[in-house]
Formats: C-alpha cells, structure tokens, sequence
C-alpha cells in the first residue's frame, strides 16, 4: 500500500471526518500500548465500547485504502513519465560531459596562445622602442643639418624649430654620451646667442617688428623668464622715451608760458592720460606675447614692473604740476587769509575763479590716477591662475607707491583750495542776495546750495575719503554759522509788527521781504535734507568699504541736525509774525465774551438769519492773514495759518468757559464752530478738525437732553472719537448749562 514519505496514510476528507469520529477515543489503535491495554480491561462496559471504536477505526482505514487504491492508475502514468526522464537525462550527461573535454581542450590552447601573444607582444614593443630610437638617432641628424643650413640661411626660426624637437626628443631618450647630443646642445647654445644678440640689438634700435621676431623665439628654446625680463623692460623703455619727451615738452610750455596767461596750453592732464594710456596700451596690445611667455604670471609682471614706471614718471608730472599751479603758495595765502580774516588791511585771497580751474585740473588728475589703479587691479583680478593674495598685494603696491604719495600730496592741496572756493562763493552768494522774479524766495538759497553741491560731488570725484569728510565738514560749518545767520537777519529786525501794518493795513513790501526770509529758511531746511540724501547715495557707491561709510555717516548726521536747526528757527519766526497779526485779531475774539448763549427759540432764529460774531472774526482773518498767502510757500503758509487757528481756539475755549449756556446756546456753539472748520478748511491744505476737536466735544456736551446723557459718549461708549476733555473739564462744561443740576453733574461716574 502507497504511503506518505513520513510513512503515514494519506487521509481523504471522508477518512479524516472517521477519524475525527474516534479522535476521542482514549487509546491509540496499532500500538503496543492499546494491545497491554485491551488486555487488562476486566469491565464488559469498557470492552463493549473499546470494541465500537475499533471497529470504526477499521471502518474509516477501509476508507482509506479504497481511496489510495483509486489513485494506483495515475501513479502508474507518472511513474512511466519519470522513467523516460531519466533516459533523456542519461543522455544529456553524456552530452555535457563531452562538452566539459572539448571546454577544457580549448582553455588549453587558449592558453598556450595567450602565452605566445605575450612573447609576440613584448617583442613588438621592444622593436618599436628600437624603431623610435632609431627614428629619434634619424631625427637629431637631421636637426644637426638643419640647423647648420638654417644658421647658414640665417634662418633662425627654423633652427629654433630644430632645436626644439631635439630639446623634446633629448627629453624621452636621454643619451648622455651621444655625440649628436653634445652637436646639438653646441647649437642650441650658439643659437640663444645669435637670438639674444639679435633682440637686444631690436631693443637699442627701437626695431619692434623684429623685437616680436625674436621674442617669440625664447619660448622654444627654454628662455621664458628671461625673454619675458628683456620685453618688459623694453616696454618700459618705450614708455618712458615718450613720457620724457612729452614732458620736456609740457616743461618748454610751462617756461614759454611764465608770466602769461596761457594756461590752456600746459595741458597737465592731458599729458598724464597719454602716460596712461601708453601703460594700458602696452598691456593689452602685448598680453598674447606676454601670455606665451609665462602665461597670466607673465601678464602680472609686465603690470608690476610698468607700475614701476607710473611711480617714476607720473609721480613726476604731478610734482611738475604743483610747482607750476604753485600750490604750496596758494596754500598758504589761503591758510593766512583765513587767520587773518579779522586784521584790518588783510591781503586779499586767490582769485576764486583761477581756483576752479585748478580745482577741475585736479579733480581729472586723480580721476586719471584712480581710473588706471582700478583698471589694472581688475585686470589682476580677472585672471584664474594666478595666487587669490595676489590681489591685496597688488592693490597695496597701488596705492602706497610713489605716484599714490603724490596724489595724496595733490589732494592735501585740493581740500585746501576747495574749502577756499566754497567759502568764497557762499559768501559771494549771501553778499549779493536779491530777490528773483516769480520766486518765493531770494537768489541766495539756490545759489548757495548749488555751490555746496558742486564742492561735494567734487570731492566725493576724487575718491578720497579724507577729501570728502573735510570738504563735508566745511560745507556743515558754513550752513551753521555764516549762512544761518544770513537767514535769520531779516526776522531779527525790530518793530516788525509796526512796519507791517503801517497805517492799519498790510504793506506790501514788508510783508514779502517777512515772508521770503521765511521761505528761505524753509526752502533751506528741505535743501539740506535733499543734499545729504545725494551725498549719502554718492558715497555709498563710490566708497563701499564699512569704516569709510561710517565716517561719512558721522558728518552727515550734522546736516540732519542742521535741518532741524532751520526748522527751529522758522518755528520761531512764525511765532513771531503770528505775534504782530493777532493783536488785529484780538479786538474781535474779546467782543465774543460779550454774546449771550442763553438763548431763547427766537433768539437762536435770529442768531440764524444775523451771525453775531463769527464773520466779523473770519473777515479780520481774511484781512491780516490771507493776504499773506501768494507770498509765502505752501507749508509755512499752512503753519502761519495753524498757529493763528491755535491762538484763536485757546481764546474762545477761555471766553466759552465762563458763560452760562441753554440747550440751544450749545447749539448756537457748535453751528459756529462748525463754520470756523469749513473757513479754516479752506485756507489750508492740512487738516485742521483736530484744532478745533475741544470746541467741538464741548459743544457736543451743551447739547445734551440731560446730564446722564455723556455717559453715552463717555469710555467704552466713545466708539471712534478720541476725548481731548479730561474728567473734570467735562463736569465743568456740563455746569454751564444754566438747566443742569449740580447734584446731578456731582454723581457722574466719569
């Protein structure tokens, strides 16, 4: 009977339910233990029930037989498949094993094959070591006669041609004891000297087309550094052949020129951009020779030794030019006139307009100088192989040579002489101020700020933190001595008020002369923020470096403060012409004490049809204030009105306060002061309700049915409205009302 590999029956699903059946059974049937077991039963029920379960334990075996048995046919069929299998199998062995021989036949010779490919190759490489030294013996012989043919031939790129293969073919193969190396390194040595010869031969005569011949010829023949030495220092000879004559030249002028008034043709600056373009051009017109050389190390060199040259003969035209300007001379005047200002019979100054000249002829020497320093650290810059510290370096080497000491030397003078020519022009400009047609206000505004402004572009020009700082010094010191006190000179005269209303009435020409000193000071204020505003995006392109910013930070904060300073001041003069106008207007704001609000139906009517005070006030208003208005600029228009509005208002709130007001009084109160706003709103563009806000909520309280009625305006109930009446104030107002009882005012809880 087929079994399961464990050696159990396989079970059927009706066979398992059987077993399932007997599973209770409390033995194992087929074991030695269920056989000693039935032998000791001694009880009939026991034997009786065992029996039952024995006998369905045969049951569910027949069962399972039955079902194995019906399965015989197709273990039968697999059994059959599985032998042909295992003929076909047999045959594949076969077949592999006889591809194992044939694989290890063929590793074999694989092997033996590779072994001779190896020998075949070794030898090959050693024949073609053999051929290229043959081929390199070939070639030295006939770089040794073409280099005899081309020295015949004078033909010398060529043997610099032969030399350089043989200098590459000596690399690769090195012969020491051959006798063709030695030949050639004779050569080669002869030939340096020729070209050597030849070069410096060019270099005397100035001969630059065979210069370049020659100088192309170092780089094959190992001479990198010295060519690049020898073309350098030619360059320089180049350039100051042309500087020295240019200048002799600037100098024959300058001696043609003594005691004459020929400036334009000693023409410094232009002798200083032609110095520098000759550097630029020497640069950029030989950077592929000075590349092939020794690459972007060569272009560096040839900048640091043309600087060389800068520093000898630009720092020489610039000493040139300060003798010829005589700067140090006018210094000095300069230096003596400011101490000196006081003396009686003092000398007088240098000619400002002569200073502007030399002050625009400086400002383009330094442009010129700072412009090539840049010009050159960019072209360092720029360039990928060479050291990153060499950048500092070179701008230190820049800006601490000899040239840059000059140029340092030049602006020490031009602080001077820029101070000198602001201090003038201003004073010039204060010495004849007038007034301009169609203008609010004198020449002197716009002319002074136009000179500030020039001197500090100016010197912000020649890049010199020092310069700037100085000049920016000056200009804050002029604004806050001589021309604020140019500004308040007019508001300071005495008995203004008399003079402006002479005979009652406005006159005219005081009246602008008030108002244009006025708008000068304000004008003033606005051109002093404009500028620092100017200066400061000026400096912040020119000098980015922090320590340099922050030193123009610390003076143009003294413009700031100077603006506040005009601003106090035109604060003051508005007081003071408020001070002459309101005395006209006070007669009228006293009548109002006299007006009853105690008023009745027909009275208020009346009031209605017959306003008793507010448009006799609004017409001296009209009359001593608003005719002011085409004299003066728009914002001290708006605070003269202002401070008339401020007088007006404290005045009524005093008058208010001590009168005795009905229900329709407080009407009365708020009527007129709803007509002060709407008159007022129109004479200035400025807001001006919130002058008028106490008037307005005390009238809102006279207005009230009864006293309990602030409560629903008061604190959380205010909504929008800000209160400007304190607590008590607000009791105090709500006692004037003649119908209000105290009692009831007392027991607010405000």
């Amino acid at each position: 009977m087929p079994s399961t590999p464990n050696g159990s029956v396989p079970k059927t699903p009706e066979s398992t339910e059987q077993h399932d059946d007997t599973s209770t059974s409390s033995i194992k049937f087929g074991t030695p233990e269920a056989l000693n077991h039935v032998r000791s039963l001694t009880d009939v029920g026991a034997m009786t029930r065992l029996l039952h379960e024995c006998i369905a334990y045969l049951r569910a075996l027949d069962v399972d037989l039955d079902t194995l048995l019906s399965q015989r046919s197709d273990l039968d069929k697999i059994l059959n498949n599985l032998q042909r299998s295992a003929d076909v199998l047999d045959i594949v062995k076969a077949e592999s094993d006889h591809m194992l021989s044939n694989i290890t036949a063929s590793c074999d010779l694989a092997d033996q094959v590779s072994s001779k490919v190896r020998e075949l190759d070794l030898a090959q490489s050693r024949v073609n070591s053999t051929l290229l030294r043959i081929d390199a013996i070939v070639e030295r012989g006939n770089c040794i006669d073409g280099v005899k043919s081309a020295f015949d031939a004078e033909d010398y790129e060529s043997a610099t041609e032969y030399v350089r293969t043989f200098l590459e073919i000596d690399n690769k193969f090195k012969d020491s004891g051959s006798d063709q190396r030695e030949q050639l390194l004779a050569s080669k040595k002869q030939l340096e000297g020729i070209v050597k010869k030849k070069l410096m031969a060019a270099v005397d005569q100035r001969d630059h087309p065979t210069i370049l011949r020659f100088i192309k010829l170092y780089s094959p023949l190992g001479l990198e550094e010295e060519g690049l030495q020898v073309y350098v220092g030619y360059l320089k000879k180049v350039i100051g052949m042309r500087s020295r004559l240019e200048y002799e030249h600037l100098v024959e002028l300058m001696e043609q020129s003594h005691g004459q008034d020929q400036n334009n043709q000693v023409n410094f600056v232009g002798c200083l951009t032609n110095f520098f373009k000759d550097i630029v051009l020497a640069v950029e017109e030989n950077d592929e020779i000075l590349r092939s050389l020794c690459g972007e190390d060569g272009v560096v060199y040839g900048i640091f030794e043309l600087q060389e040259e800068c520093d000898s003969r630009g720092s020489l035209i610039l000493k040139k030019y300060m003798e010829y300007r005589k700067l140090a001379k006018l210094s000095s005047e300069i230096n003596a006139q400011n101490n000196n200002l006081l003396a009686v019979g003092a000398p007088e100054g240098p000619n400002p307009r002569e200073i502007e000249l030399y002050l625009e002829e400086i400002l383009s020497l330094m442009q010129l100088g700072e412009d090539y320093t840049e010009y050159m650290v960019s072209k360092i810059k720029g360039m990928t192989t060479v050291d990153p510290d060499l950048v500092p370096r070179a701008t230190k080497a820049f800006r601490t040579g000899s040239f840059s000491k000059v140029a340092q030397d030049v602006t020490g003078f031009y602080v001077i002489l820029e101070g000198f020519f602001m201090v003038e022009n201003v004073r010039k400009a204060i010495r004849i101020d007038e007034h301009v047609p169609d203008s609010l206000t004198t020449s002197m505004v716009d002319d002074v700020f136009y000179v500030l402004q020039s001197c500090l572009r100016r010197a912000i020009s020649t890049s010199s933190i020092s310069s700037v700082v100085a000049v920016l010094s000056g200009a804050s010191s002029l604004l806050n001595n001589e021309y604020y006190e140019a500004l308040q000179q007019k508001i300071r005269e005495p008995n203004l008020g008399a003079k402006l209303f002479l005979g009652g009435v406005g006159v005219q020409k005081t009246g602008t002369e008030i108002a244009t000193a006025l708008n000068n000071i304000d004008l003033s204020s606005e051109y002093v923020l404009k500028l620092k505003h100017e200066i400061e995006e000026q400096c912040a392109e020119v000098f980015p470096a922090p320590a340099e910013r922050e030193k123009v930070k610390s003076c143009l904060s003294e413009l700031a403060d100077l603006s506040n300073t005009f601003k106090q001041a035109l604060n003051a003069g508005m007081e003071q012409l408020v001070t002459t106008v309101t005395p006209r207007i006070r007669p009228v704001l006293d009548s109002v004490a006299t007006i009853s609000y105690e008023l009745s139906e027909s009275e208020y009517a009346d009031n209605e049809v017959n306003d008793p005070w507010v448009q006799r006030l609004l017409h001296a208003v009209e009359i001593n204030v608003a005719w002011l208005q085409s004299l003066m600029t728009a914002n001290n228009y708006d605070s003269f009105v202002h401070l008339v509005i401020d007088f007006i208002v404290k005045r009524l709130e005093v008058i208010m306060m001590q009168k005795r007001f009905s229900q329709l009084g407080g009407l009365q109160l708020d009527r007129d002061t709803r007509a002060l706003v709407s008159h007022f709103s129109g004479m200035t563009q400025r807001t001006v309700r919130d002058k008028f806000a106490r008037l307005t909520q005390m009238a809102t309280i006279l207005n009230l049915e009864k006293v309990s009625e602030i409560l629903d305006f008061w604190g959380e109930n205010s909504g929008p409205m800000t209160w400007r009446l304190t607590p008590a104030e607000v009791r105090r107002v709500l006692s004037l009302r003649v119908d209000f009882k105290p009692e009831a005012i007392a027991a607010l809880k405000l």
